[in-house]
């Protein structure tokens, strides 16, 4: 495996209603995904492929579809589905994933709130 290999993702905007509090699920609110994906692109480079790799269209829509489905009360879990669902493809050793929520229900000034997991196969 080529460990130096990545696809990143950044980004990703999904409607969804995940949340502790009834307001959240109830209205719902922007989330925003980054995906950084440790995999081998020496055979899609060799091949010129899409076959090959990780087509990034469709992980994005794969994304937006964890986002937009079932809601959540913490972020930790819906970046835990979203990295579990990427590791379902035996080609990404490891994955880091993302969930910012920028209209968190924070009673001071911030820009952003995130919370990150890194997973592995390993």
């Amino acid at each position: 495996m080529d460990a130096a290999d990545e696809i990143t993702l950044t980004g990703v905007r999904a409607f969804g209603y995940h949340g502790v509090y009834a307001d959240e699920k109830r209205d719902g609110q922007e989330f925003v995904v980054d995906a950084a994906l440790a995999i081998s692109l020496r055979r899609a480079a060799e091949t010129d492929d899409v076959a090959d790799t990780v087509h990034y269209g469709e992980l994005a829509e794969r994304i937006v579809a964890l986002v937009e489905g079932e809601p959540v009360d913490l972020l930790e879990t819906l970046a835990q589905r979203i990295a579990d669902d990427v590791l379902t493809d035996e080609r990404v050793a490891s994955v880091r994933i993302t969930v910012h929520k920028p209209q968190a229900p924070i009673p001071v000034p911030f820009g952003d709130v995130a919370v990150t997991v890194r997973r592995s196969r390993a």
